[in-house]
């Protein structure tokens, strides 16, 4: 018996961002429109990559190292 894991999204919604980074929206929004959080939008949906995601995080604790 094997286990299947679900596949994991390539880019996520800004309420999930909302909640792993427990930010404001206006907080994700804000790292949207100054660069530091790249995203696309589809239509009326914005989402952003997950290698972004990990960057801004890596990049974040860089920083603080």
């Amino acid at each position: 018996m094997s286990i299947v894991l679900p596949e994991l999204p390539t880019a996520v919604t800004v309420p999930e961002v909302m909640a792993a980074l427990r930010f404001s929206r206006s907080k994700v929004y804000d790292l949207i429109r100054s660069g530091t959080l790249p995203s696309f939008t589809e239509g009326r949906a914005r989402r952003i990559p997950l290698d972004a995601l990990r960057t801004y995080i890596n990049n974040k604790l860089e920083e603080a190292a």
